[in-house]
């Protein structure tokens, strides 16, 4: 019997490694990914300005994984009806399929916005973000586009950026709805902005983008001149999917035997609240789904006449991080803490899943990283 994993994100690698533990060894478990390695995404802004971090917050699955078998290629392509994902250099047939392939940023059709504006998905975004904002003139302006947990922690790496270059450069957060982080909770999101706003952040929101040039971004009632352009502005589908989000139920089933797990679905869980996008719920759901599989593959041949049921999915939000710059915001129940205590336990948070996935050498040097930062 074949298990496919389809991407091998926090989803992914995260549900490959518990597959590894739980499967009988007659069963064939099979991870596909579009690289090698498997990245720390909720860490990728911090190689904006320290990008020897690149190594730590990237994890080969070949070290991650011990007896899955690891494809590199791109997935086009499920279908579910047939099991069958076609690959952009062959197909895979299997039995069981989770879709693990996350989310791609969203442009949402805005005149001139994807042609202008980087997003902040891959080592090369970050990168290319560094480089050009170095070459900025004095007292450039950089516009972040979405205020969201990413836009937020770009921007606040960018101010920090500047501060230790002693260069002069203005960062503008942009935001269409009223608040910053806006899918929180109102006591967090007043601390992030208070966050943003004390490491020299220039938030505004109400500020709907609806269209850009090379040189200007075009608001509905106002017009903004920039140098450099970022987009954090939404999440869309993977191209396997058509771009598309499927809504799934708390069982996560796209159909048949294949699940779709993570950024790919939007997720009603069992007490029927929307899941939000976020690593937390994609490393909870893996868990919830590898259990579903389990029961699958233990009850293929044998005489029970009733399919096992899958597991419910139910999201427990544990709290919520973010960081900006070289300071953080964390929520903890009705909580909330900026400062020494937000931080550490943000590196707390990203040293603890690093070590969850086998890179214990990367989570001693991210903490050693983030230390030396203070």
């Amino acid at each position: 019997m074949r298990i496919a994993v389809l991407g091998a994100g926090y989803a992914g690698l995260t549900l490959a490694r518990q597959l590894e533990k739980e499967l009988p060894e007659s069963a064939e478990l099979v991870v596909v990914n579009d690289r090698p390695d498997h990245l720390v995404q909720h860490e990728l802004h911090r190689v904006v300005r320290r990008p020897a971090l690149a190594d730590e917050i990237t994890v080969a699955l070949d070290d991650a994984l011990d007896r899955a078998t690891v494809r590199v290629a791109r997935v086009t392509d499920v279908d579910h009806e047939q099991g069958v994902a076609e690959l952009d250099d062959d197909q895979l047939e299997y039995d069981v399929a989770a879709v693990c392939l996350g989310a791609e940023t969203a442009f949402h059709d805005l005149p001139g916005v994807e042609e202008q504006a980087t997003p902040l998905k891959r080592l090369p975004d970050a990168a290319r973000i560094r480089e050009e904002f170095l070459d900025l003139d004095a007292g450039g302006r950089v516009v972040v586009g979405g205020a969201g947990l990413s836009g937020v922690q770009v921007a606040g790496e960018l101010t920090a950026l500047a501060r230790e270059e002693e260069i002069d450069r203005e960062v503008l957060l942009l935001e269409r709805l009223d608040s910053v982080a806006p899918n929180f909770p109102a006591a967090f999101q007043e601390a992030v902005r208070e966050e943003l706003e004390s490491r020299g952040v220039v938030v505004r929101t109400g500020r709907a983008v609806e269209r850009a040039t090379d040189e200007t971004i075009e608001c509905e009632h106002e017009t903004i001149d920039y140098d450099q352009f970022l987009w954090t502005g939404g999440i869309r589908g993977p191209g396997a999917l058509s771009g598309e989000r499927p809504i799934v139920s708390d069982t996560l089933e796209l159909g048949g035997d294949t699940f779709v797990v993570g950024d790919a679905g939007r997720v009603t869980d069992a007490d029927g609240a929307a899941v939000p996008a976020s690593a937390a719920a994609a490393v909870r759901e893996a868990h919830s789904v590898a259990g579903s599989i389990v029961d699958i593959v233990e009850h293929d041949g044998t005489d029970e006449i009733f399919d096992p049921r899958p597991e419910r999915f139910r999201f427990d939000a544990p709290g919520w991080l973010v960081s900006v710059g070289d300071g953080a915001v964390a929520q903890v129940g009705p909580t909330v803490f900026r400062g020494t205590a937000a931080k550490a336990m943000k590196t707390t948070v990203g040293a603890g899943y690093l070590s969850s996935v086998g890179a214990i050498a990367n989570a001693a040097d991210l903490v050693r990283e983030e230390l030396a930062s203070d």
